[in-house]
């Protein structure tokens, strides 16, 4: 899973992406976003009726995965590149005044969105940290449940952020993500275009050494399945067709 990518051009080209997300949630954009495409995933919709709209505005994922971490009452959660605060959110709700949500970005404008919109909300049990998925600033065997959402695949070092996640579980404790991942491996071309990596498509890890990586750190994999998820940009679309560019939902879960 190494790549060639120019790591702070990439950076860069996702920074400034996510920060448009945040800041401009209806302009264009090589995917989809907002309250019909969680809908679409699979979000039930009295629960997006208890999420600050401005977070869902700015949802950006890739598929749904809390059917999968089946989260309870007065469990603690780290939502790894958290953006505006969707999953958070709907994380809190799941686990309750007695349970903690920890969101980790490294984009400045999501992280003020998602601490402005906690606040007004009142929502006191979620904090949104600034920090990188591959080395989280995290005591071991901390949380019950690890989730994700369209976020690794923009990380160069996915199997840092798979032993990362591996290390922050408790015994027994979960891996819920969704993510775009590729049936044939990248074509050198796409894996070096830093525009296609932040549009979540050269970043994607061909699957079989995704769950590889994922089961290297410890983790097992339980379930895994496609989502009902689409490219909606011409050059998107036709670099996941070539490739089988796809998106997933998984669990993992860690020895107990």
């Amino acid at each position: 899973m190494s790549t060639t990518v120019d790591v702070q051009e990439l950076e860069a080209k996702v920074k400034d992406m996510y920060r448009h997300v945040a800041e401009e949630p209806s302009a264009s954009y090589h995917f989809e976003m907002g309250r019909p495409l969680a809908e679409r995933l699979g979000y039930p919709v009295d629960t997006l009726d208890g999420i600050p709209a401005g977070a869902i505005e700015s949802f950006a994922g890739v598929g749904y995965f809390f059917d999968l971490a089946d989260l309870a009452g007065g469990e603690s959660v780290l939502d790894l590149g958290s953006g505006s605060g969707m999953d958070a959110f709907f994380a809190a709700l799941a686990v309750g005044p007695a349970g903690r949500v920890v969101g980790v970005d490294f984009t400045a404008e999501q992280l003020d969105k998602a601490r402005s919109l906690a606040m007004n909300a009142g929502v006191d049990q979620v904090e949104f940290r600034e920090g990188r998925i591959e080395r989280l600033h995290v005591e071991d065997a901390s949380f019950d449940c690890v989730i994700s959402n369209g976020v690794i695949n923009l990380s160069p070092e996915k199997e840092r952020v798979f032993i990362e996640a591996a290390r922050v579980l408790r015994p027994g404790g979960r891996l819920a993500i969704a993510d775009i991942v590729s049936e044939q491996e990248l074509k050198e071309s796409i894996v070096c275009d830093a525009d296609l990596w932040a549009s979540c498509i050269g970043g994607a890890a061909q699957e079989d050494a995704y769950r590889q990586a994922i089961e290297a750190a410890g983790l097992r994999i339980e379930e895994m399945r496609e989502n009902p998820y689409e490219f909606i940009s011409g050059r998107a679309q036709d670099a996941s067709g070539k490739y089988g560019v796809k998106s997933v939902s998984l669990l993992a879960t860690k020895a107990g």
